[in-house]
């Protein structure tokens, strides 16, 4: 019987099948060869008695995430506060590489609008609105909450960005039924408490089946390489190959076309600090191998 893994505790793993969810074991078989079942997979399972399984076969993968584990994923809904906590840039883009990495559709969800001035929204508008579709939205109040299940009826889609940020509030709001447990901000570090402890998808009304994940502030390996990081950046795309130097990585090299448009206001200085930071990495990361 096939069946989509919903969820994974302690060994166990949950799989729905015919509307039905089994608490499922994976053969022996996967761990000698090094492979881990993860939220998302869809699998073949053998029923024993009573509600209990056995994982024989996974399936081929669409995609597959180390941080946070979830395979199969249509899209990423980058989920971020536009105040409490503010905005860090360096995170959100680095979700944004990760997506466009992976030919995700990506969606930007800016949570706690209702907190916020016009002067925040504008200056978020600025960087993104040209580049991804953008949801202004509040978890508690409701706001844009219609919008993005618009945007996302029909996929399998996860919640991504940093604790404190609202994903399980919003997680509640696109699906009362759902009851996830939300924390507060903590007042001494400004970040948020880890709510979600592991990985689940939740189906929704509307058609939706969404992956919780539990938060975090930055991935482990920026993967990408330094030649094709620039094809990364939605903005930065049309400049590519209109520099003096074919190899130009835009840093400092003269007569570059994308550092013009950052000068020109074409291209966020704000996006652009951020390119430069993760081309930082990279050489680091490539100096220590």
């Amino acid at each position: 019987m096939e069946g989509i893994v919903v969820k994974g505790i302690a060994g166990f793993y949950y799989v729905k099948a015919k509307d039905s969810v089994y608490q499922c074991k994976a053969r022996g078989i996967f761990k000698k060869d090094g492979i881990k079942v993860a939220v998302g997979d869809i699998v073949e399972i053998q029923l024993n008695e009573g509600s209990d399984a056995l994982i024989t076969e996974i399936k081929q993968r669409k995609n597959f995430f180390i941080r946070p584990p979830i395979v199969n994923v249509d899209c990423f809904a980058v989920v971020f506060a536009i105040v409490n906590p503010e905005p860090n840039f360096a995170i959100i883009d680095r979700f944004l590489v990760m997506a466009e990495k992976s030919n995700m559709d990506i969606i930007l969800c800016v949570n706690k609008v209702d907190l916020a001035e016009q002067a925040q929204v504008d200056k978020l508008k600025q960087i993104y609105e040209s580049i991804y579709p953008m949801v202004f939205l509040s978890g508690k109040t409701g706001q844009g909450i219609e919008e993005l299940k618009t945007l996302l009826q029909g996929k399998k889609c996860a919640l991504a960005g940093p604790s404190g940020v609202g994903k399980s509030t919003i997680l509640n709001a696109l699906e009362p039924m759902v009851s996830v447990e939300t924390g507060e901000i903590s007042e001494k570090t400004k970040r948020g408490k880890h709510t979600t402890r592991h990985v689940e998808i939740f189906d929704t009304a509307f058609g939706a089946m969404i992956f919780d994940t539990p938060g975090f502030t930055s991935f482990e390996v920026l993967d990408a390489d330094e030649e094709e990081l620039a094809l990364l950046y939605p903005e930065m795309q049309e400049y590519l190959g209109q520099c003096r130097y074919d190899n130009c990585r835009h840093i400092k090299e003269p007569d570059c076309c994308i550092r013009e448009a950052v000068a020109e206001g074409k291209i966020s200085k704000s996006r652009y600090n951020s390119y430069v930071e993760q081309i930082k990495e990279i050489r680091e990361k490539s100096r220590k191998w």
